[in-house]
């Protein structure tokens, strides 16, 4: 009993960093998309490397914003099974997919991270001065977690056909 505690209170803190970083990385690329406008139209000027951090910005957002969909289980699902298909069959349909859209975030997962030890090998640099690696080390980390999420949510997908337990209520 203690131990689903610990992993409740886990993935409570998961689900608050992850909001949290939505939410402070929106706003930061916010207000910097708008100063540059801002800089550029009334005072002529403006930063240099600020163009290429938001885009960098953009593409954390969207990583972490797909491992929070992965948690709650909102991501894209084409579901025209379930209206041909009994529910047994439809559950056993999904621990396929989530199983196999876990292996593929998997490999991508890998590959990432031997694209980041090319980037580090290679000493690329982005905004300024600023080791590539670092910028996107968010790749290998965010497939990863998108991976275990889908194989979390296939294996209890499993549990809950194998003991025919109704699944939670999807959005």
């Amino acid at each position: 009993m203690m131990f689903g505690k610990v992993l409740e209170r886990l993935e409570k803190a998961g689900t608050a960093l992850e909001t949290f970083m939505l939410v402070s990385m929106l706003t930061a690329m916010m207000v910097l998309a708008v100063g540059q406008i801002v800089m550029r139209e009334g005072f002529g000027t403006g930063f240099g490397w600020a163009d290429e951090l938001v885009r960098l910005m953009v593409l954390r957002l969207a990583l972490v914003g797909s491992v929070a969909a992965c948690r709650e289980n909102r991501h894209i699902r084409i579901d025209a099974l379930s209206h041909v298909f009994p529910d047994w069959a439809v559950n056993s349909f999904r621990v396929l997919v989530d199983m196999f859209a876990a292996a593929v975030c998997a490999a991508i997962a890998v590959q990432a991270w031997r694209y980041l030890q090319i980037e580090i090998e290679y000493e690329d640099t982005v905004l300024v001065d600023t080791p590539a690696w670092i910028a996107h080390a968010i790749m290998p980390i965010a497939f990863a977690l998108i991976a275990y999420r889908f194989l979390i949510s296939s294996l209890k997908q499993a549990g809950d056909t194998l003991f025919g337990r109704k699944p939670e209520t999807e959005v």
